[in-house]
């Protein structure tokens, strides 16, 4: 194999889910009624917003070769809370701040907040106590979700303050604020990642952890580092939870966990850590988001969207092999 084409071979390989993304519009747009329009593509821009900032914090941990299985409980949590303070009916206690715009970063500062204490927790028990991070983070999706039904009472925060909703509602260029907020999330973090020692440090502890620590590198404070800056982004996923649908529910994320797990791994993102990119990952969510866009347009039963995306997920991790096999050959 000559060096150009295995150079083909390597990009096409790096971006293999790009190039599915784009396989994927292109036959909707062919085959789906309606479903070429601007309209539809910034529906499906908008539609991600949420999975997408919390498929961020997840792909940071499992880089590193572990597992945050808490973060749709802590997005709830985060959301509750939100709720709770700022929202002025149901269970909401209608908190008032003035100048009334103080209450969005406060309102974000809390939602991050609740998320990264959650996450220092998680992040603490399994790096100091040497605990499995499967099961102290599943520990915690039980937890903090059991604790959004007491606190709440089963009950709902409804009426969110005007100056934080406000945000949920405006538009700059035809995508909403929360679409950019997203999307702000994945160029910032793209660069942490590729630019910056912490995430190169990630992607080796994730690659051998022991060489890791041979080498010099803290890998105990990138480890804990990494689940709180994850526990952190689920906050601000519930933050987005909160202004898009102005309120807080018990049950308010139910199923994102097993979507975010599916668009991370769709990405490219290796379960054996080490291996992985969040422009990847970002694909990985606009293809979930294109396939329930044309679910809905075509009419279909929502159990449909759950076939397909266990399908995708089987196809990515079988894809990861192959990808694996192929670049073994041709180092």
């Amino acid at each position: 194999m000559n060096l150009r084409t295995r150079r083909i071979l390597e990009f096409v390989l790096d971006n293999l889910v790009w190039f599915m993304l784009l396989f994927v519009l292109a036959i909707f747009s062919i085959f789906v009624p309606n479903y070429f329009q601007l309209g539809i593509f910034a529906n499906i821009i908008e539609a991600s917003s949420v999975l997408g900032v919390m498929s961020i914090g997840l792909a940071l941990v499992i880089i590193t070769g572990h597992m945050d299985l808490s973060v749709e409980s802590v997005a709830a949590l985060a959301a509750m809370t939100v709720g709770i303070l700022f929202c002025s009916a149901g269970i909401g206690l209608g908190v008032q701040l003035y100048p009334e715009w103080l209450m969005v970063p406060v309102s974000l500062l809390i939602a991050i907040s609740v998320g990264g204490l959650i996450g220092t927790l998680n992040g603490v028990l399994v790096v100091k106590l040497k605990m499995s991070a499967f099961i102290i983070t599943l520990a915690s999706y039980i937890w903090v979700r059991g604790l959004v039904v007491a606190v709440s009472g089963g009950r709902s925060a409804q009426d969110l303050a005007p100056a934080i909703r406000w945000f949920g509602i405006q538009r700059v260029l035809g995508l909403p604020l929360t679409a950019w907020i997203a999307i702000s999330c994945f160029v910032v973090f793209s660069l942490i990642m590729a630019k910056t020692p912490f995430g190169r440090h990630l992607k080796m502890i994730g690659g051998n952890e022991q060489a890791t620590y041979r080498a010099g590198i803290r890998v105990t404070r990138n480890l804990i580092l990494a689940f709180v800056m994850a526990g952190a982004i689920a906050g601000l996923a519930g933050w987005l939870l909160t202004i898009r649908t102005s309120g807080a529910t018990a049950n308010l994320g139910v199923g994102l966990l097993f979507n975010a797990f599916a668009a991370v791994v769709i990405g490219g993102v290796s379960l054996k850590g080490g291996v992985g990119s969040l422009p990847g990952v970002y694909a990985g969510v606009l293809l979930l988001s294109s396939i329930n866009t044309a679910i809905n347009l075509m009419g279909l039963p929502a159990n449909f969207t759950q076939v397909i995306h266990g399908l995708l997920v089987l196809a990515a991790v079988l894809l990861d092999t192959l990808k694996q096999t192929i670049r073994q050959r041709l180092a």
